[in-house]
């Protein structure tokens, strides 16, 4: 394949604390088009429970509020239920470049 691909799909799979990392990393090497996709969001409804101090909920909670704020991208948060009980992913359309650098001063 020659030059850049049509499209990207980065996921995450990973230490839950450190899916907030990850998604800004993915999108920096996203372009408009790409998606994005992360695992294990839901964590078996523990997103919900405010009383939890689990670092792998509290990432994930921040996960979801980074990809809240990013204005270049379109995300939904989709539950999964299943054998193992019930989780979902998020996906996350990038619909903009990545502003541009400021020029050194």
């Amino acid at each position: 394949m020659r030059g850049t691909p049509r499209w990207l799909a980065p996921t995450s799979d990973a230490d839950k604390q450190n899916n907030p990392e990850y998604f800004a990393w993915a999108l920096r090497l996203s372009r408009p088009g790409s998606v994005i996709i992360i695992d294990n969001v839901v964590r078996g409804g523990a997103v919900a429970d405010a009383a939890t101090d689990d670092p792998r909920v509290r990432g994930t909670r921040r996960l979801h509020e980074v990809i809240a704020a990013e204005s270049r991208v379109t995300a939904t948060t989709i539950q999964t239920v299943g054998s193992k009980g019930y989780d979902g992913f998020a996906i996350a359309l990038v619909t903009a470049d990545q502003p541009a650098a400021a020029p050194p001063s």
